[in-house]
């Protein structure tokens, strides 16, 4: 068998995998709605906890689709952008991604206190406006635009990934919705991210064949982007965090992110859920970097179909998605019959997504053979789609909403920190030290989410549900 058909055979069988997951899903989620009657939802007050659900669930999910698949549109092609078609050495490359992540790392705790000072819908906003910048600056291969370009990306990136998650958490408590409900939504979100990313690499792939151009992914990305901006001003509304909304002379916040790291430092389950973001998302966007080199190391072909293979990726995101709904769905039942609590359900699957994607970052050292080492990849994104609907439900939990953007973002600096002294190793000749090094902290998060996060989440959830109780 060539190669080529290896990787199309390999997307057509793990698209299969999917859809049957996806029915069996549908299947048993309508199994699960039969069992409750409507006088059951009026009774445990869950009727109109499902309406307001549902329409922030079509709210949420639109946008969240739409900056996704923006996002996801570039993710093939960075590297090769800047490496193939632009023609700069690797180690340039490296220095293009790392100006990235440091203004990323710079930006986080800024983003996230504005973000509940001054609005996360707001920022939302912006996020589209610097993102689409940094799409055009991407489209000129003049060495200052495109650090530019990359400093832009990076305050974008800190955006996408704190004060979307908050605007989600602050409104589902604004309208009532329940935790299991809310966990639900997270998880579709998830799946959605996996299924826009899937689509967005085979288009990628088809405008860089029609184009022959790696630059025609960004443009379509920013196309995207004007469309999600619109779309938010016109159906999400406004919240905050403590004290949000009001005229503040402090423009960096330097008390509030005072207070931030106070409540982290004198807390160690936020600690553990900042080392776990650190190790578990610093070793995802290593991967980034490194899956494109290390596949090409040992191929046969003179050009990988990266789309194909990035699609593949995202398909075992979703089955990743999948897996996280089958679990917490069956936890839940439990939890009704005296079973685990869902922050132990949670807590747990944490240790267990790390220690797995440990093994697979280091299998895939381990391995030579470039079928086997994308088959650890695969299992690796496949951890990816349970860890981001399982962190975001622990942060959700253990986050107070008066500091929840801003501590999300607070836990972006030690992760950017992670990623650049990674990056800055020299990447090629590092590239197995560095999957190692992730190899290795995400076992050491495995271990230490399991000793204190798990350990108390028992104690935690039945001190949240007699306060809420009161």
């Amino acid at each position: 068998m060539r190669v080529t058909d290896f990787y199309e055979l390999q997307l057509i069988i793990l698209a299969i995998v999917c859809c049957i997951g996806l029915f069996v899903d549908r299947q048993l989620s309508r199994a699960s709605k039969a069992k409750e009657t409507a006088d059951d939802r009026l009774e445990n007050g869950r009727q109109g906890s499902a309406a307001a659900a549902a329409a922030l669930s079509r709210k949420y999910l639109l946008v969240y689709a739409i900056v996704m698949g923006a996002d996801w549109l570039q993710g093939p092609y960075v590297y090769s952008l800047y490496r193939e078609q632009y023609g700069f050495p690797e180690r340039m490359v490296a220095v293009f991604f790392v100006t990235g992540f440091l203004s990323a790392g710079l930006a986080a705790p800024l983003i996230g206190v504005w973000a509940d000072q001054h609005g996360r819908r707001r920022l939302c906003l912006a996020f589209c406006i610097t993102y689409t910048l940094a799409c055009a600056c991407i489209t000129i291969p003049y060495t200052p635009i495109l650090l530019l370009g990359r400093l832009m990306g990076g305050v974008s990136t800190s955006i996408l990934f704190s004060a979307f998650e908050s605007w989600l958490i602050s409104a589902s408590t604004t309208s009532g919705v329940a935790s299991s409900d809310l966990s639900t939504i997270m998880g579709r979100a998830t799946l959605l991210n996996g299924l826009v990313a899937t689509g967005a690499g085979v288009v990628s792939n088809q405008l860089v064949g029609f184009t022959s151009s790696f630059v025609s992914p960004f443009i379509a990305s920013a196309a995207l982007l004007m469309l999600a901006w619109v779309v938010i001003r016109g159906t999400w509304t406004e919240n905050y965090g403590s004290g949000g909304g009001k005229a503040d002379s402090d423009l960096f916040q330097v008390k509030r992110l005072g207070q931030a790291w106070s409540i982290v430092r004198q807390d160690p389950l936020l600690l553990v859920l900042g080392l776990t973001q650190t190790c578990f998302e610093g070793s995802m966007y290593l991967f980034v970097f490194l899956w494109v080199p290390a596949l090409q190391e040992h191929t046969m072909l003179a050009t990988l179909p990266l789309g194909y293979i990035f699609s593949s990726f995202m398909i075992s995101m979703m089955l990743g998605s999948l897996c996280y709904t089958g679990v917490t769905s069956i936890a839940a039942r439990n939890a009704s019959r005296g079973g685990d609590s869902s922050l132990t359900v949670h807590a747990k699957l944490s240790s267990i997504v790390c220690a797995v994607s440990a093994m697979a970052l280091a299998a895939s050292v381990a391995f030579r053979d470039e079928r086997k080492r994308f088959f650890a990849f695969c299992l690796f994104e496949a951890c990816v789609g349970v860890y981001y609907p399982v962190q975001g439900m622990l942060r959700g939990t253990l986050i107070s909403n008066e500091h929840r953007a801003t501590l999300s973002a607070l836990f972006r600096i030690p992760l950017n920190v992670f990623v650049v002294v990674s990056l800055m190793t020299g990447v090629s000749s590092a590239r197995y030290a560095v999957l190692t090094a992730s190899s290795l902290v995400l076992s050491f998060s495995a271990i230490m989410t399991g000793l204190v996060i798990v350990q108390r989440s028992e104690e935690v959830a039945q001190t949240q549900n007699g306060t809420s109780a009161h």
